[in-house]
């Protein structure tokens, strides 16, 4: 991508972008080779940097998106001038090297069908550009095409019916599918933490007015299972860039600056805490780095708040996906997390795209078995 400079401050960062399945992309005119990569290796190989830092932006739509949190998030970074001091006193010469992380991670909401009136030219196909903006938030696949002209006719029909169409019910499963999703209950890996995935239910607490989640409302109840779809699949794609690209850059840093005292430290957002989260772990949720990393900061963590533990409560015997983070000391210094009641996407899109049925609520002073990072904060031993 470029390098960036923060508006009226005399710092950069690098914002590096990559594809869904985590692969770096190559038309920057300006990098070697076209890879961002290999122009910061290039930097870190050749100055004083003593930290290095990861920034990954959460759901998002496009790259000015992207240099807007980052410029944002440095911004306040560059405003809290005691403790830049004393980072100063505590880390003479202390010169950070800032990488921004850009991965396509919009999920599908209600702009996609236009929000209230929609009009198509009736001499085209109606449903192609439907399909065509969906497929990336869910599955490009002949299968998959298939099943969204049917949900998109369905809605075209009657956004709003008495009951879910047969029909539609069984396309939405063949998208689940096609999707490449799984239900592997709380233990899951990002994506797959999840039971059985039920779209009448979902349906059923858009219509009735239970949930509203990204701006949908009753009024597009029958699409409410596909952005709930969406919402999961870019779950995995954030996993999926963690543990690919980004996993292997920081590695590879790492490896560079083998006996210089350079820190590494990462912070996420939303669907970020996923990805950085994955950097740590590595592939599978486990596999070795150079050395820890020095910090971690999960703000508004959009994944299970049991993902760090050795054994879930709610299902004992089983570990979140990223206990090794924890148990093989992968962060030398601290974990922060942020949590806040008034994130409505965390608290109220998490248990609809999780159970199967109603019953969301728990007892005062416990936990529920499917529940945000961002609303509970890391949990369980």
């Amino acid at each position: 991508m470029t390098v960036e400079k923060i508006p009226n401050e005399d710092l950069q960062y690098y914002l590096i972008s990559y594809d869904a399945e985590g692969r770096e992309r190559t038309d920057d005119p300006d990098a070697p080779g076209g890879l961002m990569s290999k122009l910061i290796k290039q930097e870190l190989q050749s100055q004083s940097f003593t930290d290095v830092f990861f920034i990954s932006h959460g759901w998002n739509g496009d790259v000015p998106a992207a240099k807007e949190q980052c410029n944002d998030w440095i911004g306040a970074m560059l405003r809290c001038t005691e403790d830049r001091e004393k980072v100063r006193q505590v880390r003479p010469g202390f010169r950070p090297l800032l990488i921004g992380l850009h991965w396509p991670s919009l999920p599908w909401g209600d702009e996609e069908m236009g929000r209230g009136t929609v009009s198509f030219d009736l001499t085209a196909d109606p449903l192609a550009p439907l399909v065509d903006g969906a497929v990336d938030k869910v599955a490009d696949t002949e299968e998959a095409r298939k099943a969204l002209r049917t949900i998109f006719a369905a809605a075209l029909e009657d956004i709003s019916p008495a009951l879910l169409p047969p029909d539609v019910i069984d396309a939405y499963k063949i998208l689940f599918n096609e999707a490449g999703l799984a239900s592997e209950g709380p233990g899951g890996a990002p994506g797959a933490d999840t039971e059985e995935f039920n779209p009448e239910q979902v349906y059923h607490e858009a219509k009735t007015g239970d949930a509203v989640s990204f701006g949908a409302s009753t009024t597009g109840a029958l699409l409410s299972p596909l952005r709930a779809l969406s919402f999961w699949k870019m779950k995995k794609r954030a996993r999926t860039f963690g543990e690919s690209g980004v996993a292997d850059l920081l590695r590879s840093l790492q490896k560079l600056t083998a006996g210089r005292d350079v820190r590494f430290h990462l912070m996420g957002h939303s669907f970020g805490t996923i990805v950085v989260s994955a950097a740590v772990a590595g592939a599978n949720g486990d596999s070795p780095l150079v050395r820890p990393v020095d910090s971690l900061y999960l703000v508004q963590g959009a994944f299970s708040l049991w993902a760090y533990c050795s054994d879930i409560p709610v299902a004992p015997g089983k570990k979140g996906y990223f206990h090794s983070i924890i148990s093989k000391g992968k962060v030398s210094g601290p974990i922060l997390t942020t949590l806040s009641e008034h994130d409505t996407a965390n608290r109220v899109l998490y248990p609809i795209g999780t159970r199967i049925s109603g019953g969301a609520s728990f007892a005062p002073g416990e936990l529920p078995k499917y529940g945000a990072l961002g609303i509970f904060g890391i949990q369980g031993p």
